[in-house]
């Protein structure tokens, strides 16, 4: 008998998702990303609303990709900046122009953009996006990345939290209350449990990476978990709409 991962999901479903992309990276393969795309690859895995960032705001110029997101805000779509830590001062305006517009979130692309933990870069945009009251989802290994985010009171959403280094998560999350993790990459048969028992299922978000990542897995593994049925909608949704919305 065929495996059927929808039997399992059975009618859940995600109000929110806080790893979404628009957009292509240019050195890989992979599906163009268009907005229609992907809100339909969404849809299709019964996830309500993204909170998109633009690879191209990431990648190439910071302002028309922004632009671009912020012209796609509505019912399905919750619009996060993009900021190039490769140029600090210049992410720090953006920031600003950002959260004048009414933008809740920023993403930082730290692997993307050849940045790693220790520059002072993403100490400084991390600074001025927590004064700004913006929450931080940031890309990179957490076990590096904690750092220029600790001390500083900021909220962070950790995107890339492997299971292997969970306990490097819990361990920066007890002494950081504005840390939280994405799930997409919790899937051992006990990370989401663990991590809910540990810092509470309110530290926990819904993320697939859609579409440059299979939105399935994520979501089978939270729907067939050992959460509770108020945990569960807290990570569904509940959590990324109290941090960006």
């Amino acid at each position: 008998m065929p495996f059927d991962a929808w039997r399992l999901i059975g009618g859940h479903e995600v109000a929110l998702d806080v790893d979404v992309l628009f957009g292509a990276y240019p050195d890989r393969d992979g599906p163009p990303g268009t907005p229609e795309a992907v809100l339909r690859t969404l849809a299709e895995h019964r996830i309500r609303a993204g909170a998109a960032a633009s690879l191209r705001a990431a990648l190439f110029d910071m302002r028309s990709g922004n632009d671009e997101v912020l012209g796609l805000a509505g019912p399905g779509v919750v619009p996060v900046g993009a900021v190039d830590l490769r140029d600090p001062i210049g992410s720090a305006r953006e920031l600003e122009r950002l959260a004048a517009q009414g933008v809740r979130a920023v993403r930082l692309f730290p692997d993307e953009q050849g940045v790693e933990a220790g520059f002072p870069s993403v100490r400084h945009v991390a600074g001025r996006a927590t004064a700004l009251g913006l929450t931080l989802l940031s890309g990179g290994d957490v076990r590096r990345f904690w750092r220029p985010f600790a001390g500083l009171g900021a909220t962070v959403v950790f995107l890339d939290t492997h299971f292997y280094h969970l306990g490097d998560f819990l361990v920066a999350a007890g002494e950081e209350p504005g840390f939280h993790t994405s799930t997409r990459l919790l899937n051992s048969p006990d990370a989401l449990e663990l991590a809910a028992a540990e810092v509470g299922a309110d530290r926990l978000l819904f993320g697939s990476r859609a579409p440059h990542y299979e939105p399935l897995v994520p979501l089978l593994r939270l729907a067939t978990g050992g959460l509770k049925p108020d945990e569960i909608a807290a990570v569904a949704g509940g959590n990324a709409r109290r941090l960006l919305t």
